[in-house]
């Protein structure tokens, strides 16, 4: 069924009496004005903002790399402190999301990401202040929370806009623009303190969130819709089994208890990553109005967790996440150590991994999409999210000989050209394998995109802050080509994983669903 199709139906059924369920897909629920629809032109003002304020996390993350030294020496810390106020924001930057996702599946998408940009401005402007190393780990870690909500929330808002046969090339868009962090970044970071110092960096900082913060209050539409959204539907399924009967207006507009279950002869098969059921009848979704109250962010989380696929590749993505910000932090700290570099060439040599992330990121994303349509076409028109893993294959063979290749050019104190080529092609195989894993992490958890996103920057944000916490000791007991050929070793399992869940993912979660469909009518 074409996607026109489908909202045609949806529009008749919309004509029918509202107190019937809503009998198509949640993808496709009627929804007033429907970011689905809207012109290409809206659509890609809203990419611009979101990808705009996403660079923030990766900005953040990063453009502090060239000062550390700088901040070491004016603060009179450690470099122990300076990788504490690093994991630290990384650690909040990856768990705080969950709470962005709850909000936002309740009171949208726009009031998240600003009152989160508010929290990013006040922390950059503490930190931009700061005397003491304790108030700068402090606020970063305020900073980390605020420049949460655009990574995942982002996202989510690009799968309510985007069919999911057109996500992946979008998510590879989305998703450049925070690795445009670790290109430019450390290359503004290095310019900023080589010039002004570095608190410079954290007043651009303040004024880069002001501006994106004006962005969302004036240019940006909410794109969510709480018919399409699963959690909304779940916590509203809530409050109408606690709501006494007495408590409705008359008898006609009670919600019954068989209206609150699927209807199984009139859903779309599961089998198709762009029909998935629905569960609340479209008058209880009008009439019930939920609060900040309802926010509860653990079931959610739990019910992504709880399935295998997403468990699997959820470990995969942290640890490809947690080998880019170890290869980052590792990669300044030896060119300040053997090659005598300051904070500006730091940042030039970096950016060969920006460039590389960025290109493998858009590039991924197109054959993610082509490698979707291509098998879903030799499917008979059925598609379900494993096939987008597919893609992944082209890089796997090359990620851990790269990775290798990088660690003992770094130990071998050769010429930095060669550890530029090396940046490039890690970065580059690494967020090709990434922007489709993200892709699938949206497709494979319909209706819960938000949260599935927000469990993933969890994972990402606790390994990353395994891998920044360990970085400097391995990397000074066992060299640049020791610790990386430990990271080969990760890839490898990082790919097996990924393999396992292409041929065993659809099983794992349509039993699952299943699963779940029997706990739903127990109830």
């Amino acid at each position: 069924m074409t996607s026109q199709e489908t909202r045609t139906q949806t529009h008749m059924s919309g004509s029918k009496s509202s107190n019937e369920p809503v009998k198509l897909d949640i993808e496709h629920a009627v929804v007033e004005d429907d970011p689905r629809i809207w012109s290409n032109a809206k659509k890609n003002v809203v990419v611009f903002i979101v990808s705009g304020a996403s660079m923030i996390a990766g900005l953040c993350a990063n453009i502090q790399n060239p000062a550390n030294a700088q901040i070491q020496q004016q603060l009179y810390t450690s470099s122990g402190d300076i990788s504490l106020s690093l994991s630290l924001y990384i650690l909040a930057q990856g768990s705080f999301p969950v709470i962005w996702s709850a909000i936002s599946e309740i009171k949208g998408r726009k009031a998240v990401y600003l009152f989160s940009l508010v929290l990013f401005i006040l922390g950059s402007v503490i930190v931009a202040v700061s005397r003491t190393v304790a108030f700068v780990i402090s606020m970063r870690i305020l900073q980390g929370i605020g420049a949460s909500a655009v990574l995942t929330i982002g996202a989510a808002t690009l799968a309510d806009i985007y069919e999911p046969h057109q996500r992946g090339k979008m998510m590879g868009i989305f998703y450049a623009a925070p690795l445009l962090g670790p290109s430019f970044g450390s290359i503004i970071g290095g310019t900023l303190t080589q010039g002004l110092g570095w608190r410079a960096i954290f007043w651009f900082l303040v004024i880069w969130g002001g501006v994106m913060f004006l962005a969302f209050l004036f240019l940006f539409k909410d794109t969510f819709r709480k018919e399409r959204s699963m959690t909304y539907q779940d916590v509203l399924k809530r409050r109408l089994r606690e709501q006494p009967s007495s408590e409705a207006k008359d008898g006609s507009r009670n919600i019954s208890e068989k209206e609150l279950q699927v209807n199984d002869e009139d859903q779309t098969s599961s089998n198709d990553i762009e029909a998935q059921p629905t569960v609340i009848p479209a008058s209880a979704i009008r009439e019930v109005q939920l609060s900040i109250v309802d926010v509860n962010p653990f079931p959610p989380y739990l019910s992504v967790i709880s399935r295998k696929n997403n468990i699997a590749i959820l470990i995969a993505s942290g640890l490809i996440h947690a080998f880019c910000f170890s290869i980052m932090y590792t990669c300044a700290r030896t060119l300040s150590m053997y090659y005598n570099y300051d904070a500006l060439k730091t940042g030039l040599v970096l950016l060969s991994y920006g460039i590389g992330s960025i290109s493998g990121s858009m590039l991924g994303g197109r054959w993610s999409d082509r490698t979707l349509t291509r098998l879903k076409a030799a499917n008979g028109g059925i598609s379900f999210p494993e096939m987008r893993l597919e893609s992944t294959k082209v890089a796997m063979v090359w990620l851990p000989l790269s990775v290798i290749g990088y660690g003992w050019v770094c130990q071998e104190r050769v010429n930095v050209a060669a550890m530029c080529v090396m940046l490039f092609l890690v970065g580059f195989l690494s967020i090709w394998i990434y922007a489709s894993t993200l892709a699938y992490i949206v497709d494979a958890n319909t209706g819960r995109s938000s949260t599935a996103v927000a469990t993933n920057s969890s994972f990402r944000g606790s390994f990353a802050f395994v891998a920044t916490e360990v970085a400097v000791p391995l990397q000074d007991s066992i060299g640049d080509g020791g610790l990386y050929t430990l990271w080969a070793g990760l890839m490898i399992i990082t790919n097996c994983i990924i393999l396992l869940v292409l041929y065993k993912g659809r099983k794992w979660r349509e039993a699952s669903a299943e699963q779940e469909k029997r706990k739903l009518d127990g109830k």
